[in-house]
């Protein structure tokens, strides 16, 4: 509501600008001051406010010089323009939301190049390293996981991908591109004991799956 009272004020500062200018004749004079009657009575509609009602020329009707039978014409002559308007703006709005929807139905999927460099995180252990997308609004991973498991040396399982830890995520199509948030997360898995303190020896303990750390970046 309020962005679409400051364009109509915008719309109405220009244009008094060119009425006060002296400038435009008299045919396009007439015009514009149409438009400007017309848009102030469209602001008023959409603010709830008392209908103002004018002749052909836009001038606003005296009450003490007009008869009751002409001002209630008038007045529902005006009260049709401003619903036609409304209802022309509704209409253009319905279309766009339909433009936008065919827009996106017809979008092929896009994709989301994911390219790890380094896990930068002290861990002791071996550890997974997932990667996806979720949607926070929704509370819901809308991805599968990109997993890279991280030794503890701070390198590669699979040494012979080091620099060359990529990922491609194509799931993303239509629905997802209407989403109002998508955020990054990455989650690190420990892999080991079921505390740092143990023995090596206790077999009971090694490879365990813990949870040790999450983070997130928002997408869009």
């Amino acid at each position: 509501m309020f962005r679409s009272v400051r364009h109509m004020i915008y719309d109405l500062i220009e244009w008094r600008s060119q009425i006060l200018s002296g400038t435009l004749p008299q045919d396009e004079l007439k015009e514009l001051k149409k438009k400007v009657t017309a848009k102030i009575d469209y602001g008023n509609r959409i603010l709830d406010l008392d209908l103002v009602v004018r002749d052909e020329d836009g001038n606003i009707l005296d009450p003490e010089q007009t008869s009751t039978i002409s001002l209630f014409r008038a007045h529902e002559i005006a009260s049709k323009q401003v619903e036609e308007r409304l209802q022309e703006e509704k209409s253009q709005k319905q279309n766009i939301d339909i433009n936008r929807q065919a827009k996106f139905a017809a979008t092929p999927s896009f994709a989301l190049f994911v390219n790890l460099k380094n896990v930068v995180c002290k861990i002791g252990e071996d550890a997974e390293v997932l990667m996806s997308l979720y949607d926070p609004l929704e509370s819901k991973f809308i991805s599968e996981n990109y997993l890279v498991r991280w030794s503890s040396c701070g390198l590669p399982k699979d040494i012979d991908r080091l620099h060359n830890l990529r990922a491609v995520f194509t799931d993303l199509g239509s629905k997802d591109l209407k989403r109002e948030k998508i955020s990054f997360v990455c989650q690190i898995v420990r892999v080991g004991r079921m505390e740092l303190r143990d023995n090596n020896t206790r077999k009971l303990t090694s490879g365990l799956r813990r949870p040790f750390g999450v983070a997130g970046n928002c997408v869009y």
